[in-house]
C-alpha cells in the first residue's frame, strides 16, 4: 500500500525548503522538530500556516519538511510557498483561492549586492571636503 503524498519546493531569499504534505492531524514537523521550536517567534508560525488559514484545511494535513539556506524570515516565506504549491498539488481547486491571497507568487526581493568604492548596496563612504 503506497502512503498518498504531495511534494513541492518553495523559496524564498536564499532559503530552499522541500515540503512533503499527507493527510493527517495537522502536525509540522521542520528537520526533524516541532514547528513552534524550530520558528520560536508567533510571526514566523502564523506564515506558515497561512495557506492552510486561506484554502480553510487546517488540521487535515501533516508537514515534513527539510529547509536550507537563508536566515528565519527567509526560511518561514520558503515553507509557505512550498505548503501552498503541495496544497495546489493536493486540491487543484484551492488554486484560486491562494492565487488570490497572493501565495503561489515567488517573492522576488532579495539582497542587492555591495557595489565596489562604496560602503553597501547604496550607501556610500562619507564624504569630506577637507
Amino acid at each position: 500500500m503506497t502512503k498518498v503524498q504531495f511534494q513541492a519546493t518553495g523559496k524564498r531569499k536564499e532559503a530552499s525548503a522541500r515540503v512533503i504534505l499527507f493527510p493527517g492531524s495537522g502536525k509540522v514537523m521542520v528537520n526533524g522538530r516541532k514547528l513552534s521550536q524550530y520558528f520560536p517567534r508567533e510571526a514566523w508560525t502564523a506564515l506558515v500556516n497561512q495557506p492552510f488559514q486561506v484554502a480553510e484545511m487546517a488540521g487535515k494535513f501533516d508537514v515534513r519538511a527539510k529547509i536550507i539556506g537563508g536566515g528565519c524570515s527567509g526560511q518561514a516565506g520558503a515553507l509557505r510557498h512550498g505548503i501552498t504549491r503541495a496544497l495546489v498539488k493536493a486540491d487543484e481547486n484551492l488554486r484560486p483561492a491562494l492565487k488570490k491571497a497572493g501565495l503561489l507568487t515567488r517573492d522576488p526581493r532579495t539582497v542587492e549586492r555591495k557595489k565596489y568604492g562604496q560602503k553597501g548596496a547604496r550607501a556610500r563612504f562619507q564624504f569630506s571636503k577637507r
